[in-house]
């Protein structure tokens, strides 16, 4: 089987030769052969196929490998350990939020993962291998995906809380609406990581208290620290959460606040010309007897007089301190 067709790559991790394994030579693996490492394409018929009969893994753990829908979980049972971890999407032109699955079965000689899309996390563990400074044996390989994905989590964090001091410092002199719209966009984003590291946390927490013999105490030792940073982005993701509250609300009022000095000024202003417009709708009704009507000055007068009544009053309300 080739890479188009399915079959990612096999290495035997122990072997102090030839690491690398063909399909046929992965089909053909027995115990004895040492710890192995076998990386397949979860949506090729032919891997499926594969692993629902010639596997030798139990229909439940089959399953749950190539569900379509999955959140991260671990499971040890009588053959071996299930583990389904998420990590961020930093493939070329994807978005960090739309987190990849992987999907692993392992005991104590050999490890089964399965994605769906690449994974830089497994290409680094798969490049060091190939150099012969990889992992050697089942509990360390799982110790450093788990330790890879979560190390990637961590710059995207960090670009989130960047992002939420750009919106904080930026928000009293853009315009309401790029705010908005970065806001939104920041707040989803938030959402949807925290709604897989969350149960993330809990299966690496009780991946640690799993009793697989594969694990070291320096591959448990790992998985602490691994439990501690997941641990660490949720409570990270829980604050940035927070912050965008805090944003959302601090907009709102900036809104409030700019539309209520608005308004303000708009109310002045009629106050200012209230009485002016009552003096030339008094001074417009056609009836007679109206003062001046037959005088050549008097709408020079009438306006001289509109000019000192609005100055009058702007003058008032400067004394008043309401300008």
């Amino acid at each position: 089987m080739t890479n188009e067709t399915g079959f990612l790559w096999g290495y035997r991790l122990a072997s102090e030769s030839e690491r690398g394994m063909s399909w046929e030579e992965a089909q053909a693996w027995t115990p004895d052969q040492g710890p192995t490492w076998l990386h397949l394409d979860r949506r090729d018929p032919s891997v499926q196929a594969w692993l629902e009969e010639r596997s030798g893994l139990d229909a439940a753990s089959c399953q749950a490998l190539l569900a379509e829908e999955t959140r991260p979980r671990s499971h040890y049972g009588p053959k071996g350990l299930l583990l389904i971890l998420r990590g961020v999407n930093l493939n070329p032109g994807a978005e960090p939020d739309d987190m990849i699955t992987l999907r692993i079965w392992a005991d104590a000689n050999r490890v089964i993962s399965l994605r769906s899309r690449q994974f830089q996390a497994t290409h680094e563990i798969a490049e060091s291998i190939t150099a012969g400074t990889g992992p050697q044996d089942v509990g360390t390989l799982l110790a450093l995906l788990g330790l890879n994905l979560s190390a990637r989590m961590e710059p995207v964090l960090e670009n989130l809380e960047d992002l939420a001091d750009t919106l904080e410092e930026g928000m009293p002199t853009r315009p309401p609406k790029d705010t908005r719209t970065e806001l939104a966009e920041f707040r989803r984003q938030v959402i949807a990581l925290r709604r897989y590291v969350s149960p993330q946390r809990l299966a690496i927490s009780q991946l640690v208290q799993e009793p697989f013999p594969a694990f070291s105490q320096s591959n448990r030792a790992n998985l602490r620290e691994l439990a501690d940073r997941t641990t660490r982005h949720v409570e990270d993701l829980e604050a940035l959460r927070e912050r965008a509250a805090v944003i959302h609300d601090e907009l709102a009022n900036h809104i409030a606040e700019q539309l209520n000095t608005r308004m303000y000024v708009v109310s002045l202003i009629t106050t200012i010309f209230l009485p002016l417009g009552l003096l030339t709708g008094l001074l417009g009704i056609n009836v007679g007897g109206i003062p001046g009507a037959s005088e050549p000055l008097a709408f020079g007068v009438v306006c001289g007089i509109l000019v000192a009544v609005g100055t009058g009053l702007f003058v008032v309300f400067r004394w008043l301190k309401w300008l």
